[in-house]
Formats: C-alpha cells, sequence, structure tokens
C-alpha cells in the first residue's frame, strides 16, 4: 500500500472503509499514527457519513495517563485485498487516524525525502 507525505510532514494513506462487510466502500484518507495502539479513530462526524454501528464504550488511558471511556463502532476496512473489520474509536478531531493495531506483521517505512509512505 502507498502513500504519501504531506507539507505539514503527516504519513497519509488512503484506505477504503465500509459499514459493512458487503457494503459500498468509500476511500478515507488517514494519518498514520504510530503512538495509538488500536485500529482507527475517526471523528463523530465521519463515523455518520459512513454509517458506521456502535459497537461498545471502551476504556483507554491517555499519553497524560488519565483513564477516559470512548465510543466505539465497527467498519470494514480493504486491506491488503481481505475485506476485515476493525474497531473505530470517534473522537472530535479533524483526521482520521490509523494506529498499529493495522501494522502487526507489516513494515511501515516514512521517506520524508521522497515524501512517500508504503506499508508492506
Amino acid at each position: 500500500m502507498k502513500g504519501y507525505v504531506d507539507e505539514s510532514l503527516r504519513a497519509l494513506m488512503s484506505v477504503k472503509v465500509g459499514s459493512a462487510e458487503s457494503a459500498q466502500s468509500f476511500d478515507v484518507t488517514v494519518w498514520i499514527d504510530t503512538a495509538f495502539d488500536g485500529f482507527l479513530v475517526f471523528p463523530r462526524t465521519m463515523i455518520e457519513e459512513l454509517g458506521l454501528h456502535q459497537e461498545a464504550l471502551t476504556q483507554a488511558i491517555l499519553a497524560d495517563g488519565s483513564q477516559v471511556t470512548l465510543e466505539s463502532f465497527v467498519c470494514y476496512v480493504d486491506w491488503f485485498g481481505k475485506v476485515v473489520d476493525a474497531q473505530v474509536i470517534a473522537n472530535n478531531g479533524k483526521l482520521p487516524l490509523l494506529g498499529t493495531e493495522f501494522l502487526a506483521n507489516r513494515r511501515l517505512v516514512v521517506d520524508y525525502v521522497d515524501r512517500t509512505v508504503s506499508i508492506e
């Protein structure tokens, strides 16, 4: 999978996301966040637009050590040719994030000189 480094030095790529395994999928540009150990974080507005179904409430520990309760949803992502289900955490941010749960058993290369991103 290929992506790019933008002018703000964010590693970005596009993934196909749907609300169900057989539903229409949409291209979503995600910011690869190696500090997030989950699957995905989407803004609430995007979750509503995609029609994702709430899965549960989940406990999380933030970088500052505080514990919070987060809403989680389920989506289906085309990941290396297979449609896989993934947990999506809702937030009030502007950019969707892709976490390290998707990077397990993969190689992430971010080349800031050539402004390229690849996941193998």
